[in-house]
């Protein structure tokens, strides 16, 4: 049972680690000063709940930390969702991916703030706070950018169109997550689509923005360790230092 719970921990902790890398590849870019502290801020809650979930994953697999899982492992033994690994393209599409995972983490952590798992529950508790927070926050922006001029509507269209196709690994069930239904852990992913889309749809439609028709990505997903062209890049920048020299301490 240890093993599914671990493989479910990095699943969340993994997601909020690489979101919060490539949040943190836009630190001073923003449009404008207060968005560039925002999304900063967006960024230091997602790595805080990456720690807390990695920490949790340590302790079950024993004899490791949450640095080393995140600074020593190889790219297939990562369980990070692919809409996370996308590139910071420009502003509509690092909000569109916020959105998205905004969504996905609020219906997500809403279901596991009930988890029979204390330690899941209790961090659960503890996020669903600054997710909530986020959700606002990109909420807001998409209206924002859908409402405004044609050529906003255009590029947040074209964001929403472009990453749409990510999406339908949030909600495919493997072993894990099985396994966690059953012992009332975590829910099954499958069960999270009809309110995220709901959620997802509603802002978009009143943003004026078209929902994309469902255009599967792959048959092989991150959370079984198989990964897209762009994790292999973020790791190499993000390990270079730990694995140049393994016995250093900060």
């Amino acid at each position: 049972m240890n093993d599914k719970i671990f493989d479910y921990c990095l699943r969340i902790g993994d997601s909020s680690l690489i979101l919060s890398h490539r949040i943190g590849e836009y630190c001073s870019k923003a449009p404008i000063l207060e968005e560039d502290l925002a999304i900063t801020n967006v960024g230091l809650d997602l790595l805080g709940q990456a720690e807390s979930f990695l920490n949790y994953a340590a302790e079950l697999k024993g004899n490791t930390t949450a640095d080393e899982l995140t600074f020593k492992r190889k790219e297939k033994d990562f369980r990070c969702l692919h809409l996370v690994q996308t590139p910071n393209i420009d502003f509509a599409f690092i909000l569109t991916r916020q959105f998205l995972i905004d969504c996905y983490h609020q219906t997500l952590f809403n279901q596991l703030i009930n988890s029979q798992d204390e330690r899941i529950s209790g961090i659960s508790k503890k996020a669903i706070k600054e997710i909530n927070y986020h959700l606002k926050r990109s909420t807001e922006w998409i209206l924002r950018l859908g409402l405004g001029t044609d050529h906003s509507n255009q590029r947040l269209q074209n964001a929403v169109n472009e990453l749409w196709m990510y999406t339908d690994e949030l909600f495919i069930d493997n072993e894990t997550d099985i396994k966690m239904d059953k012992l009332n852990i975590g829910p099954l992913s499958s069960s999270l689509k009809n309110p995220w889309e709901q959620l997802v749809t509603s802002t978009l439609r009143s943003a004026s923005i078209e929902v994309p028709e469902a255009n599967l990505y792959s048959l092989q997903y991150g959370k079984n360790g198989f990964h897209t062209e762009y994790l292999g890049y973020i790791l190499a920048e993000m390990q270079h230092l730990p694995l140049l020299y393994p016995d250093a301490s900060w």
